[in-house]
């Protein structure tokens, strides 16, 4: 009797292991469990779940998925992505690179030699090259801006749907599920120069791994976004500033409220996440209520995230800092009327790596955080802001005006970061 319960242990456990698929439970019929972060708010988050059987699309290169998405269309749909889709294509299938966009003349030389602000000085980019930049840039967002519509599950089937190249756009739309995908290198081949961004002047670049915008009731999970293939810190210096190739990973702006993002990774890149896109922009407020758990920054710069006006609930995350990181700036930062509720997060660095750096503030008065662990150690992120940066930055109080009803349960930072460890990013669902 033991040796067959332990068999039968033995096999519950490697049950387990095995990705949902391969269990017989379709992952694309899967809605947001009652009481998970705020895109579980009113109606809850239920994706394209109520979609007849000639909406059910598996899709396996760019056409197929362009056809699946339909335009953005509300009708409730299912998109299963199966292995590697590369939307840097053309219409059979061929591979485009950025010599196939280029049009009207552009040449990055002729552009450089054009806008070098030696020369042209601080005004904005104008002219025959800038016209050919818009333009090229044009065919591209062409072929890679792939809008979401509402009523929508986009999922990867097994552990290797990979997405390249690709900006998904969920502009305007409600009810949106997106899992279980590696999203990579969204990378534009044509960034504009705008010599007031910064005091001395920046690349700016237009596509986020996922952008939304106006979006409400979104729950992405177990996506992993990333830079891989092309990291912008081995792209070349002009004009004295790194020719960035990449916008955020997941940003959230312009109204965009009620999401979840769960159980993914954030990977290899600068601008992780905006929650926010303008001081100015006051109909945000109210507005931006996003849940942040059980997901795994690595090697990112910033943004991990930056909020403005959003009530955000941030807890259960797994920051990790590498060693060789000599750009790393912050992960949580604070901005205008930001809502900030931290929770039992756990933060590894390098030793140039301080606690008093994980925490910048822009405009922002408050911040919440509780059960932090740095390095192994709990530690206080709001006393050690006030204390280390009181003379470069506002201090910030710990009342943001509001408590977290609606998480899952919420673990310690130290059994948080092993499990994130080990279940974070895509391929991962269980």
């Amino acid at each position: 009797m033991r040796v067959r319960l332990i068999a039968v242990s033995l096999g519950l456990l490697g049950l387990l292991c095995v990705p949902a698929e391969a269990q017989g439970r379709d992952i694309g019929r899967d809605t947001l469990p009652a009481g998970d972060g705020w895109a579980a708010h009113g109606t809850g988050t239920t994706g394209g779940a109520a979609a007849d059987d000639a909406h059910v699309h598996t899709v396996t290169d760019r056409a197929g998925l362009v056809r699946a998405l339909d335009g953005g269309s509300d009708t409730p749909k299912i998109i299963k992505i199966a292995g590697t889709i590369d939307a840097n294509t053309d219409d059979d299938g061929d591979h485009l690179d950025c010599a196939d966009y280029a049009t009207g003349g552009y040449r990055l030389e002729k552009y450089l030699a054009a806008y070098d602000p030696r020369t042209w000085g601080s005004a904005r980019p104008s002219g025959p090259q800038e016209e050919a930049r818009q333009a090229s840039a044009a065919r591209q967002a062409e072929r890679i801006v792939l809008p979401v519509g509402s009523n929508t599950t986009l999922v990867g089937l097994g552990a290797k749907a990979v997405l390249k190249g690709a900006s998904l756009q969920v502009r305007n739309a409600d009810n949106v599920i997106i899992r279980n995908l590696d999203i990579r290198d969204a990378y534009d081949c044509f960034p504009v120069w705008q010599p007031n961004t910064g005091g001395l002047g920046d690349w700016k670049t237009a596509y986020d791994g996922i952008w939304l915008t106006g979006a409400t009731h979104v729950w992405v999970d177990h996506v992993t976004l990333s830079d891989t293939g092309h990291p912008d810190e081995k792209e070349p210096t002009y004009f004295a500033r790194n020719y960035l190739r990449h916008d955020g990973l997941l940003d959230i702006t312009n109204g965009s409220d009620l999401v979840t993002v769960s159980w993914s990774r954030f990977a290899d890149h600068d601008k992780a996440m905006l929650i926010g896109n303008s001081d100015a922009l006051t109909s945000d407020r109210g507005k931006l209520r996003v849940t942040l758990h059980h997901n795994a920054f690595e090697s990112v710069v910033q943004r991990a995230p930056r909020v403005r006006f959003g009530q955000v609930h941030v807890y259960n995350n797994r920051y990790v800092v590498p060693p060789d990181a000599h750009d790393y700036r912050y992960c949580l930062g604070v901005s205008t009327e930001s809502a900030i509720y931290a929770e039992n997060n756990a933060f590894t660095t390098p030793g140039h790596v301080e606690a008093a750096d994980l925490v910048k503030s822009w405009n922002g008065s408050a911040l919440h955080q509780s059960g932090t662990l740095f390095n192994g150690y709990p530690v206080d992120l709001l006393a050690i802001h006030n204390a280390y940066n009181s003379g470069s930055e506002r201090d910030l109080t710990a009342d943001v005006g509001w408590t977290p009803a609606l998480h899952t349960t919420i673990d310690s930072a130290d059994a948080a970061d092993r499990a994130v460890a080990r279940g974070a990013g895509a391929g991962r669902i269980r």
